[in-house]
């Protein structure tokens, strides 16, 4: 807990990460800090939201994007306290959510996810949305903690619970309910400027992305500050029509598949138009991952 051990992690981090960072094209990212309560902040740079939480016994990340960022993220959480990393909490195994493990975990951080983000990161990858090979990651980037329904941080003077839902976005999924502060980190589970990306290749699924709406609108209230995985932080209302949207989509293409349309058919009939003004990202991605998994394609 010394102020020195911040330091040290973050000269680390800048002599691993400076080259990629050029490399990777992240150079010129900066580091957003958005403040939600007395000692907890989201994170915005590239990749995944970043959920921080502050405090005399530890400071608690959820999520750490790509490795080349590694220094700018210490950086940020330097400048709101001299106290080091200690525990890290992947939401699910997607490289911009866990790029940074490594680096967290070799300057101290113990990092912690649900044992199929262990399992997926343990062996080479391929997301068939995106056309992307991952190939297996380093062992120092590894979940060094696992857990199958949920575990409890009890730090800061709040209880931080870290829940497994069924497939979803993947099959490693797990929002973070910061009770006391009221703050619900919902990774990729909630996207609060676009459509779902649900990762067939990874376990995703429609009716799990549906049902964590339903599990997280039980959790928040009309109070509750919600980090989605990528867009703006958000809250419960929002989330509800997110929830009803997918709904309702999910039902119109029940119908089109019944109708025997084809994946071309169901896309020029642009079934989500209606929602493209206020959920602007993601709409033919989610439409064909919706067809495949509907039609059993």
């Amino acid at each position: 807990m010394r102020p020195t051990a911040l330091g040290a992690a973050i000269v680390f981090a800048m002599t691993v990460s400076t080259d990629l960072a050029s490399q990777a094209g992240l150079d010129t990212v900066q580091i957003r800090t958005q403040r939600l309560t007395d000692n907890v902040y989201v994170l915005q740079g590239a990749g995944g939201n970043i959920g921080l939480a502050v405090g005399d016994d530890a400071v608690f990340v959820v999520d750490d994007q790509f490795a080349p960022l590694t220094p700018k993220i210490l950086a940020a959480i330097a400048a709101l306290t001299p106290r080091p990393v200690r525990f890290v909490v992947n939401t699910h195994w997607h490289f911009d959510h866990t790029g940074g493990n490594e680096n967290m975990g070799k300057a101290g951080a113990l990092l912690v996810a649900h044992e199929n983000v262990r399992k997926r990161m343990s062996t080479e990858q391929f997301i068939e949305a995106i056309n992307r090979r991952e190939p297996p990651s380093p062992p120092g980037a590894l979940p060094v903690v696992t857990f199958t329904e949920s575990v409890t941080f009890h730090v800061n003077g709040d209880d931080l619970i870290v829940t497994h839902v069924p497939p979803a976005h993947t099959d490693g999924d797990a929002m973070v309910y910061f009770s006391k502060a009221n703050v619900l980190h919902m990774g990729d589970l909630f996207v609060s400027a676009g459509l779902p990306f649900v990762d067939r290749s990874s376990g995703g699924s429609i009716h799990g992305v549906i049902g964590a709406a339903e599990r997280a609108l039980v959790l928040a209230n009309g109070a509750t500050k919600v980090i989605p995985g990528h867009g703006p932080v958000t809250d419960r209302a929002r989330l509800e029509v997110w929830r009803a949207m997918l709904v309702a989509l999910r039902d119109r293409m029940q119908k089109e598949v019944a109708a025997g349309r084809t994946i071309e058919e169901v896309l020029a009939a642009k079934i989500t138009e209606p929602y493209a003004k206020d959920w602007p990202g993601g709409h033919e991605r989610f439409v064909r991952a919706l067809y495949q998994e509907l039609a059993r394609r």
